[in-house]
């Protein structure tokens, strides 16, 4: 693999997601966090801060240059065969591809522990005016059909103020510094990513984010001290995931919640 950069708890990766899952090992992820291509860059228009902006992200995101359902079918073939016995997964996705995702994620032999539904606080309206403005996300979370699941459950409750967690998470969709070193169009906010790996992983498990983006799923881990893995093709972005690991400090948290 081509490491971009690489400490005692975060790898960082360059190249093609295929290609590096390919060189892992079956069986060696404990906790997959799936943010893939939801292939909405069709020429179309969107709202960003009140601007009307192109949806279009990079040829990695246009719809026109892939068959859809090979990469799902092919990335979901993959994820099962890294993953452990008693791993999971957490998939995102909207209306455009989370139907297809879970179809495949059920044809090979997933099941699914929850279905979350990810609410925006602050959406960005609805330019068209001719359909609901778009304010939420789905998260599969799933597991290995016979899997023994990690689920920290009393550690979720007591951060919950003593209640269960429900399926419905509320948040704003990305704090302002959290774009301090870069802007990534695809990017979760931070408190998201937290509470995924809270929920399901320890200070064992080794995490995969296979399209790793602006890095906040390493981020994530390195804060919470648990070794994660990510990758990209994007040079770009991995500088940025990099710019933030390095900058990362105990306070960290604290500045953005």
């Amino acid at each position: 693999m081509n490491y971009f950069y690489r400490d005692k708890n975060s790898v960082l990766v360059l190249g093609d997601t295929f290609k590096c899952l390919n060189e892992l090992p079956n069986s060696y992820i404990d906790l997959l966090i799936i943010d893939p291509p939801y292939f909405l860059s069709n020429g179309g228009f969107s709202n960003r801060n009140g601007k009307k902006v192109s949806v279009n992200k990079g040829d990695w995101d246009n719809p026109s240059k892939i068959n859809v359902e090979k990469f799902y079918n092919k990335l979901i073939r993959e994820s099962y065969r890294v993953l452990k016995k008693d791993g999971t997964l957490w998939m995102f996705g909207t209306y455009h591809n989370i139907y297809l995702a879970g179809y495949l994620l059920k044809k090979f032999d997933f099941r699914f522990l929850n279905n979350v539904t990810w609410v925006k606080k602050n959406p960005a309206e609805n330019l068209s005016k001719r359909m609901l403005t778009h304010s939420s996300e789905t998260i599969i979370w799933a597991k290995k059909n016979g899997g023994r699941h990690i689920f920290n459950y009393n550690d979720i409750v007591s951060l919950n103020e003593g209640h269960q967690l429900t399926d419905v998470w509320i948040t704003p969709t990305i704090n302002k510094k959290e774009k301090k070193f870069g802007y990534h169009p695809t990017q979760k906010p931070l408190s998201l990513i937290k509470r995924i790996i809270q929920c399901s992983a320890t200070a064992d498990s080794i995490i995969l984010d296979p399209f790793v983006g602006s890095g906040t799923t390493l981020v994530a881990a390195r804060a919470l001290n648990i070794r994660c893995i990510g990758i990209d093709q994007s040079k770009k972005y991995l500088k940025i995931a990099k710019r933030r690991l390095d900058n990362l400090t105990d306070n960290y948290y604290d500045l953005i919640e």
